[in-house]
């Protein structure tokens, strides 16, 4: 989580102030922390102000640019009133100012101001839909980004300064128009992408939708994103924490998507050969990856998110496998919509949970890991980390 730290990462990436003043636009799960080292390292006498919105329970305590907290992973009014600030202050700067953009995972519903004619209630359901659908991020944010007055380029197009973004990147491929919906970022997409994802995953919408600013647009002469931390480089720290205790860390990479249940199927393949046959590792070893699995809610009364399904479904796979091991969660400190960042896995998980009266398969088939893993006591709970590099996973298999 260190490499990830805003407070500990962002300094180097500032730019000096320019002629003009400041303003901070920052949204995402890290925006917080991320305005906060703004503020510890910006010139005392250099004009700074702006807002950050973050979600409930992620903010934290700072002098000059605003905090707000709003919904996620479901849009709300406060986040609209605030997005409609950030927009407005974006709007009344000149080309002496700069528009700092801090950009991190989550910013997709907590920075949505709907495109006008579209009312948040709307939206709201709509996102729910997308949620339950088990479409990619990608995916939805193509939906989004047609459906707002702020995302997909639209913040860089509407002020004369000029922009630099920087970007916690919490997406398969770190490229800035898929995080947060890309405000300041050119978007490839069209209408007609929006439309056809829609259909693709059976959801019925009429829109209003609109066309975004596309890559070759004279505006983004003005505009950089820079990304400035990634899934990857943590990874990269979680494989050197294992090789310092003498297990060879493996990274299988920061791309792995699809359906929780079906990736630890594939995992659990992998644990088998290595245990049974030595290959293609040799134990001790630790299998690291990172990505954004989904799950795909085919009922009600489900608890838990794509690492704590991920974990029960490996669970299921081993079965008590001995001197196996893992860990699956979000590194926001959240999986999903519960209290948990994830949950662990031990070789005794699921006796333990038989000896609850816990039938795992039957609560795999509901979508209810976290009843799972909380009756046993295995979630692992930290809280908010203020960052946001997508999940991290590690199969620990001992010799």
């Amino acid at each position: 989580m260190a490499a990830a730290d805003p407070l500990a990462i962002l300094k180097p990436h500032l730019p000096g102030p320019p002629r003009g003043r400041t303003f901070v636009a920052a949204a995402g799960k890290a925006a917080a922390s991320m305005a906060l080292a703004v503020e510890g390292a910006w010139p005392a006498g250099a004009p700074l102000d702006g807002l950050a919105i973050t979600r409930y329970g992620h903010g934290l305590p700072t002098q000059r640019i605003r905090v707000v907290e709003a919904g996620h992973p479901v849009p709300d009014e406060a986040g609209e009133q605030a997005a409609r600030g950030i927009l407005e202050g974006a709007r009344s700067l000149g080309e002496d100012d700069l528009l700092l953009a801090l950009i991190s995972g989550g910013g997709s519903s907590l920075l949505s101001l709907p495109a006008p004619g579209l009312e948040m209630a709307k939206l709201k359901a709509l996102t729910r839909e997308l949620l339950k659908s088990g479409a990619a991020i990608q995916d939805m944010n193509t939906v989004r980004k047609h459906l707002s007055a702020i995302q997909g380029g639209r913040l860089a197009a509407a002020t004369r300064a000029r922009v630099l973004a920087l970007v916690i990147s919490d997406v398969t491929g770190d490229d800035p128009t898929h995080i947060a919906s890309g405000p300041c970022a050119p978007d490839p997409t069209t209408v007609e992408d929006a439309r056809a994802v829609l259909a693709r995953f059976g959801i019925a919408f009429d829109g209003p939708f609109s066309e975004t600013p596309k890559p070759g647009d004279p505006l983004f002469s003005r505009v950089e994103n820079r990304v400035v931390a990634t899934a990857h480089r943590s990874l990269e720290a979680g494989a050197r924490v294992f090789a310092a205790r003498g297990i060879a860390p493996v990274i299988l990479g920061d791309t792995i998507t699809g359906e929780a249940t079906e990736v630890a199927k594939v995992m659990a393949a992998l644990v088998r050969e290595i245990r049974h046959h030595g290959a293609p590792f040799q134990a001790p070893v630790a299998l690291i990856s990172g990505g954004e699995c989904t799950v795909t809610v085919k009922g009600d009364g489900g608890r838990g998110g794509r690492c704590s399904e991920f974990l029960l479904s490996l669970g299921v796979e081993l079965d008590g496998m001995r001197d196996v091991a893992a860990l699956a969660a979000d590194t926001d400190g959240i999986d999903g919509s519960e209290d948990n960042a994830g949950a662990f896995l031990l070789p005794d998980s699921l006796q333990r949970g038989r000896k609850e009266g816990l039938a795992a398969r039957a609560l795999l088939a509901r979508n209810d890991s976290y009843g799972f893993f909380s009756a046993i006591g295995d979630l692992l709970v930290t809280g908010p980390t203020r960052t946001n590099v997508n999940d991290y996973r590690a199969i620990l298999i001992q010799a």
